[in-house]
């Protein structure tokens, strides 16, 4: 450092540098990015129409209070207006919810290996991670993650189902967990998969926040709706969670084009269920096929499938991208893989297939 550089705050030579996944590359060999949880499928019934209406206006600002979107969240959910905030999507509110809660000499629990935006969006904001490893099924450890409460704990994420492994905690555990936590501490159910859940024994994060202060839900309009571009999420949370939430928001974070696409999804409900059901099929299908080939594959209840591969994991990742399709690598841990079309799927399958038998 020289006179000349500005003075940063030196917390962030700690921060981690968020990894998106890679896109398959123009005129190259891969065809599919499986690399993301994007949605394959085009924006739902109305919603790319209601975008390009909202487009005509985009030289003035956007509601800045989001009250088209906010009155329909809360119709749709059930939940009064004064307990939703909105935001850049949910990683979006997950950083307000940090800023809201957690400083220098506090404390943010959450599982590991989770969303990889967790200890990012704390040492951002000068707070200590503590980091909780998954069980060796690859699920939450809700009763270390309780023994890690200390009195400077401020916030615990539990995401549900977990990204990147896919897995779920049930209502039992999961209630007894919130039950135990000290009412002053900010529980985050981060449901951005919620969607594609179909084992009734997960509950539903608003039912569970209805009658408990300190836990709030975190869901997105990226993955199921298909509105990763357009960045929009929520949080349902009790009033004074949901302020602190509307107070620390980027003004006129969230466009016009994204709050009215937002709007017309939730309108378009059939066709968000049908589509996930066929996501729902080509993550079974592809499930199966994995497990077949020998693999070991944790139970997902996300749309994307995870395989701990330690040291072979770039390996593996090198081997799907010259098979056509590209999956997130975690090194030295393992690959998270989209489900997609049919066709990438079926190259992924393949890609898999073959590695297996170099094993």
């Amino acid at each position: 450092m020289t006179e000349k550089t500005p003075r940063l705050r030196p917390e962030l030579d700690s921060v981690p540098t968020y990894k998106p996944g890679r896109p398959a590359a123009p005129g190259g060999p891969v065809a599919y990015k499986l690399s993301s949880n994007e949605n394959p499928y085009p924006p739902l019934p109305g919603v790319l129409e209601s975008a390009l209406a909202a487009a005509g206006s985009f030289n003035r600002y956007p509601d800045m209070a989001c009250a088209g979107l906010m009155a329909e969240l809360s119709d749709h959910f059930k939940v009064p207006l004064t307990h939703l905030a909105t935001g850049t999507g949910s990683v979006g509110v997950a950083q307000q919810l940090v800023q809201s809660t957690a400083g220098p000499g506090d404390e943010v629990i959450y599982a590991w290996r989770s969303f990889e935006a967790y200890p990012i969006i704390t040492r951002v904001a000068g707070a200590t991670p503590v980091e909780v490893p998954l069980t060796p099924g690859e699920v939450h450890d809700l009763d270390a993650m309780l023994a890690a409460i200390t009195e400077r704990t401020r916030l615990i994420f539990v995401c549900n189902p977990n990204n990147p492994t896919g897995t779920v905690v049930h209502r039992a555990e999961l209630e007894s967990f919130l039950d135990r936590v000290p009412s002053g501490v900010l529980v985050v159910l981060d449901e951005a998969y919620r969607e594609f859940i179909r084992d009734e024994r997960v509950p539903d994060g608003i039912e569970l926040y209805r009658d408990r202060p300190n836990v709030c839900v975190l869901r997105t309009f990226s993955k199921a709706y298909g509105l990763a571009g357009l960045r929009v999420g929520f949080a349902v949370a009790h009033e004074p969670v949901a302020a602190a939430l509307r107070k620390t928001a980027v003004p006129f974070g969230v466009s016009q084009i994204a709050q009215d696409a937002a709007v017309a999804s939730l309108r378009s409900e059939a066709a968000l269920l049908e589509r996930v059901e066929a996501l729902v099929g080509e993550r079974t299908r592809v499930v199966e096929g994995l497990l077949g080939q020998g693999w070991t594959v944790p139970e997902t209840q996300a749309n994307f499938v995870w395989l701990r591969l330690g040291e072979r994991t770039m390996d593996f990742a090198a081997a799907c991208e010259r098979a056509g399709v590209v999956v997130r690598p975690f090194p030295g841990e393992g690959v998270r893989v989209t489900i997609g079309e049919v066709k990438a799927n079926d190259l992924f399958l393949r890609a898999a297939e073959d590695f297996r038998k170099e094993l």
